[in-house]
């Protein structure tokens, strides 16, 4: 009898473990609080270090990006899920017409966030906040930082939004690195130097 119950002991212990297998990734609950945020490739939505976007937010499956737009003006959102884990979007302030649109767009954000504790943002980042959204119609992506900023001597804009921030990590804090680094990487891509 004793010959019969290891095999069936061992039967049961592969069928559980199958059914608490369900073939999706699973995201992490919590991340090392101090571990920082690199600035290496690769790159989702060629402003953010994806290895960044998976210590921050937890996703750990495949990340494919959807961009839509130009150099002037664009958004990307990864995965393309909804809502996407990441959002970003850029603008730039190329004549006044340009410049009167990115203001509208700065003082949109500033009412919005001015609901719900912003930080302002370093100087060295320009003009901007970040803040976690409570109660609002955008709460499927309720961490968010934007920045308006020179590069090249002319305005530019970038927002970041996340979905989410693996617990044991201060949110607000990682949007304003990656805020940096986004802003580092638009000058790489498109030519332009960051005005001091």
């Amino acid at each position: 009898m004793r010959g019969f119950q290891l095999p069936v002991a061992l039967a049961a212990l592969l069928l559980f473990a199958a059914a608490c297998t369900t073939g999706e990734p699973v995201a992490p609950t919590q991340a090392p609080a101090g571990q920082p945020i690199a600035d290496l490739p690769p790159y989702v939505c060629e402003l953010v270090p994806e290895q960044a976007l998976r210590l921050v937010s937890g996703i750990n499956g495949p990340v494919t990006a959807t961009t839509a737009g130009t150099k002037e003006s664009g958004q990307c959102r990864a995965p393309a899920s909804t809502p996407p884990p990441l959002q970003v979007n850029w603008l730039q302030a190329d004549d006044a017409a340009g410049q009167e649109h990115l203001d509208f767009l700065m003082d949109d954000r500033r009412k919005l966030y001015s609901r719900h504790s912003p930080k302002p943002l370093p100087a060295d980042l320009g003009n901007g906040m970040t803040t976690y959204l409570t109660n609002s119609p955008l709460a499927d992506q309720p961490y968010r930082v934007s920045a308006e900023f020179r590069c090249g001597g002319e305005d530019r804009m970038i927002d970041i939004y996340l979905a989410q921030v693996v617990k044991g990590r201060d949110g607000i804090k990682d949007l304003i690195e990656l805020m940096r680094i986004a802003q580092k990487r638009y000058g790489e891509l498109y030519s332009c130097k960051l005005d001091a």
